[in-house]
């Protein structure tokens, strides 16, 4: 692996550490908005 390709894996693993946090926040976002959901009815 040289430098080149260790630099993309960083940039991969950044990007993902990203989407990983997006993902978790809408999940997040998605169970408050059901609960509340829930407790209008």
């Amino acid at each position: 692996m040289d430098v080149s390709d260790t630099r993309k894996l960083k940039a991969f693993e950044d990007e993902n550490a990203r989407l990983k946090k997006l993902l978790a926040e809408q999940m997040l976002d998605n169970a408050m908005l059901r609960d509340i959901n829930a407790k209008k009815w």
